[in-house]
């Protein structure tokens, strides 16, 4: 039997009613109007395999307590690995002599609030045995190092994690909650004539080690090593402006990066964003409908409460082409005079939250993926996308395809390696001109100023009637 020894009790607190009060007090001594304390208790799991030998395996745990100060826009920031009430007090107030004025003398009066997770997990990972889960990973690299003799390395890694926390502030919220995510991760590499490709998957969920368990092990294994055979029996892609089609689930990572981040109050409160000031405008196709949803139950980058203690939900970006809103933190709400989205996050108490995605989509269309690529006369099919970069003050940005395909005359044709998407954020949006009804989801870690974070990205197949496609001149 397994053990639920992660979850703690109601009756349980990371912290004490007073400690907390007391805390916020000292932080508000030096005049500032807002105080926070985030409480978090995590503990780690991490196993790498090469060549089918677990080549490292790390377990830890990770504590530690942020204070946070507001006083108007302005605001400090401080933590410690300490719980102690003279360590955290003269955090406190280390951090409160930053924001000068007059004390307000605020009264804080704390009432912990139920927290109900929508995400349920049924087994605790911490009461799994290691060797269980390296059984796990042997399978997923036999699968993939079997399936062709050109593939010639794999990479199989493991993570669960678990991570309590609380948060509480001077306007009274007292809220605690724990959050359980695992992961998979399988990169095959295939070799031929002195040159390499690779293929990777990466599914995880906000799941316990029922996750693994009910995972399709070999078809992600399988699926990793097949892209990487593909492509390396590949022709060089042809380059120069054509219409593409870019597949659903990961093929999300285009928005996510170029148009997602733009659509943050991290930057547009700063007025770094292409998208500041221009809710209610049209700024992309009417088939475009864009949502940022922390809410959906057990999802990779899903979260009952945010880390200032906001519910999590729903949130419409762009619906049929006009923009909607921003995902809001608290400071850059004040900034922008707008509500808070349920969207502050951060990587761990050492840093302070802002707004971030969660599981950010384009919502599905109507057509069918083989009508969209029927209709496409010739252009490239971006099946899989790979990494790439981005400048989140113009959304310009510049992707690799990790599998790709040329089309002519409405037929998906030879495969081709070596493409790269580039172009801007607001030009994809508003050449989308085909969107399909297979909405999916992938998986991926977010980096930005408040650290890496679990997010997915998502959409349907898409068609974007004309981008650069950088190739290999005389490709093909």
């Amino acid at each position: 039997m397994v053990k639920y020894s992660y979850l703690r009790k109601r009756s349980d607190s990371l912290l004490n009613k007073s400690l907390i009060e007391d805390t916020l007090t000292a932080a508000l001594s030096t005049g500032g109007d807002f105080a926070e304390i985030f409480v978090e208790d995590r503990t780690n799991n991490g196993i790498v395999m090469i060549g089918g030998k677990v080549e490292s395996t790390v377990s830890g745990r990770d504590y530690g307590v942020g204070i946070r100060i507001f006083k108007g826009f302005n605001s400090v920031y401080a933590y410690t690995n300490k719980s102690d009430r003279e360590t955290l007090i003269d955090t406190a107030k280390k951090a409160a002599k930053a924001l000068t004025g007059k004390n307000l003398n605020l009264t804080i009066n704390l009432t912990k609030a139920d927290v109900k997770n929508i995400n349920p997990i049924r087994i605790d990972p911490s009461g799994v045995e290691k060797t269980k889960k390296v059984q796990v990973m042997k399978k997923a690299y036999d699968t993939a190092f079997n399936y062709d003799e050109l593939i010639t390395q794999v990479t199989v890694s493991y993570t669960d994690y678990t991570q309590n926390i609380m948060v509480a502030n001077s306007e009274g919220l007292w809220k605690e909650d724990t959050r359980v995510r695992s992961r998979l991760g399988i990169s095959s590499v295939a070799s031929k004539n002195g040159e390499m490709q690779s293929g990777f998957f990466g599914p995880g969920a906000s799941r316990g080690y029922e996750f693994f368990e009910d995972l399709d092990i070999d078809y992600y294994a399988k699926e990793a090593s097949r892209i990487a055979l593909t492509m390396v029996n590949a022709k060089y892609s042809p380059g120069g402006r054509m219409p593409v089609i870019i597949d659903n689930g990961f093929g999300g990572v285009i928005f996510h990066e170029a148009c997602g981040h733009g659509l943050e109050a991290t930057s547009v409160a700063k007025g770094l964003s292409v998208f500041a000031g221009k809710i209610g405008q049209q700024i992309a196709s009417p088939l475009v409908t864009a949502i940022d949803d922390g809410s959906i139950p057990n999802q990779w980058g899903s979260y009952t409460i945010d880390d200032e203690g906001t519910q999590s939900q729903r949130n419409v970006l762009i619906d049929k082409g006009i923009l909607k809103g921003y995902m809001v933190d608290k400071l850059n709400g004040r900034r922008m005079n707008m509500d808070v989205t349920g969207s502050s996050r951060r990587q761990s108490y050492r840093f302070p939250p802002t707004s971030r995605m969660s599981n950010t989509f384009i919502d599905k269309g109507n057509l069918t993926p083989e009508e969209i690529i029927a209709n496409t006369e010739r252009g490239l099919y971006a099946r899989y996308m790979g990494g790439g970069s981005v400048n989140p003050s113009t959304g310009e940005f510049n992707f690799a395809v990790m599998e790709g395909y040329i089309i002519e005359k409405g037929k998906i044709k030879e495969p081709v390696r070596g493409a790269t998407l580039i172009g801007k954020g607001t030009e994809v949006l508003n050449k989308i001109d085909m969107v399909g009804n297979n909405l999916d989801q992938g998986q991926g870690m977010c980096g930005s100023v408040s650290g890496s974070i679990p997010a997915n990205v998502g959409q349907p197949m898409i068609r974007v009637s004309e981008l650069t496609v950088g190739g290999r001149e005389g490709g093909l």
